[in-house]
């Protein structure tokens, strides 16, 4: 208050252009301690639908940023049928690390937490459900197969050493290992948060799913809230284990920021959906193909090849079979073969069956949101189908018309003689000047056929 009062009488004994810079250095001043009060706030990310590149890379930015900002709570408002294996450990890791605390909340009602759902719920500092929301199901998916094989519906809930859960085994090592490894990840991240770890290996070995109120009953989530203003105050004053550190929560009064996925992320999840991706390729290869066919073109080449950079980019983020893809390729490469041999459709048959195949083979079966569409398929290989026959088409036709470039176009074509000596002299035909021989001696301005030709002399005769 001294200084404060000692600025004002300074301020007093200068003119006016002093007294205005006093003002706005008390202004100032004032105005700093508000402008370095960290952010009182909760940032809600939404998401909704497939656990992927595009939300695992917006997740972890959004926390990054969260850490930097002075947010107190970042709350996944999820609902999700699961997704890749990658891009949910990329999301539990970055949970993990974050030093501010996550709170999973499975909202609006109807909504799932399940597969890659429930691993990032039991990975959160809390977990929370609305009414009429359900979780588990868990049990991981065979890049490029079927759902591992699980138990029984009518078969009990598993316990330590139970036959039951020992017959719900599958019967090979590969299936066996990947199954235990994620009842081992879930378990893990059930212990580092005081949750159900017994449920949570049942939801992996036997895909179970519970409703909100069973699932709070069990001890797999904390809380059950209608909406997120009922969650922060529900979980205000909890301590929880935040970067494996205990921290008690201060959720009451919070202002609650909706933070909206940037173009980065719009733009990421367009290019991995597994339709788009394939596209891409075709549209990029195909240019490119144009683009060698026809130099000069210009535009395919600049599109095919803009096209196969994003759908390689995008690709190597997805589980992909690569087999998958060199049968797509082999099959475009032998449709283009069949036009330039011209095998009778052989070649061009195989190339089909080669790109059918290939794309049916090129993503996983059974991870939601990361399936190639049946009738993506059916229209790319249908579409390609036609383009070969028509190419094809297009092929015999030429092979049927007369030749008019080369030596052969000019056998029969008319010229007039320009000058003639004996039984050689010059014709023009075609507009240009050659030099001609023929049996019978010739007057210059008649008109003549080309009858033969020897190297670059013409065998001309009456028309």
């Amino acid at each position: 208050m001294r200084h404060g009062a000692t600025d004002t009488r300074q301020c007093r004994r200068t003119g006016v252009v002093g007294a205005l810079a006093c003002v706005l250095a008390l202004a100032a001043g004032a105005l700093l301690p508000l402008a370095a009060a960290p952010a009182m706030r909760a940032a809600v990310l939404d998401i909704d639908g497939a656990i992927g590149p595009a939300i695992a890379d917006y997740v972890d930015r959004e926390l990054a940023r969260a850490a930097g900002d002075g947010t107190r709570l970042v709350v996944l408002r999820m609902n999700t049928p699961g997704g890749l294996d990658s891009s949910m450990r990329k999301i539990i890791g970055a949970i993990l690390a974050s030093p501010v605390p996550v709170a999973t909340y499975v909202a609006p009602n109807g909504a799932r937490a399940a597969s890659a759902g429930t691993y990032i719920a039991y990975a959160s500092a809390i977990a929370a459900m609305a009414p009429g929301t359900n979780i588990g199901a868990a049990t991981p998916v065979q890049l490029g197969g079927a759902a591992f094989p699980t138990a029984a519906p009518d078969q009990p809930a598993r316990k330590d050493g139970d036959q039951a859960a020992r017959s719900a085994e599958p019967k090979d090592v590969e299936t066996r290992k990947v199954v235990n490894d994620a009842v081992a990840y879930i378990r893990s991240l059930a212990e580092l948060n005081g949750r159900n770890a017994d449920w949570a290996a049942d939801a992996v070995r036997t895909a179970v799913s519970i409703p909100a109120s069973e699932a709070l009953r069990l001890g797999v989530i904390d809380v059950i809230a209608t909406d997120v203003p009922d969650l922060l105050r529900q979980i205000d004053g909890r301590t929880v284990r935040v970067a494996d550190k205990p921290a008690r929560l201060s959720t009451s009064g919070l202002e609650i920021v909706l933070a909206r996925p940037g173009w980065r992320t719009e733009f990421l999840a367009v290019i991995t959906d597994p339709n788009i991706a394939f596209m891409l390729m075709l549209v990029g290869v195909y240019g490119l193909i144009f683009e060698f066919l026809s130099p000069g073109a210009t535009a395919p080449g600049v599109i095919g090849a803009i096209s196969l950079l994003v759908a390689l980019y995008a690709l190597n983020l997805l589980p992909i079979n690569y087999a998958g893809a060199a049968l797509v390729l082999l099959g475009i490469g032998l449709m283009v073969a069949e036009v330039h041999i011209g095998a009778f459709g052989a070649i061009g048959v195989g190339g089909i069956v080669a790109f059918v195949v290939g794309a049916a083979l090129m993503f996983p079966s059974g991870v939601p949101g990361y399936t190639l569409s049946p009738a993506v398929i059916a229209g790319a290989a249908i579409a390609t189908a036609l383009l070969f026959l028509v190419a094809l088409a297009l092929l015999l036709r030429a092979r049927k018309r007369a030749v008019v470039t080369g030596g052969e176009a000019l056998l029969g074509a008319a010229g007039e003689v320009v000058a003639w000596q004996g039984d050689e002299g010059r014709v023009r035909v075609h507009g240009e000047v050659w030099r001609a021989g023929a049996r019978v001696p010739m007057q210059p301005g008649a008109h003549v056929k080309v009858i033969g030709r020897d190297g670059l002399v013409l065998m001309v005769g009456p028309p």
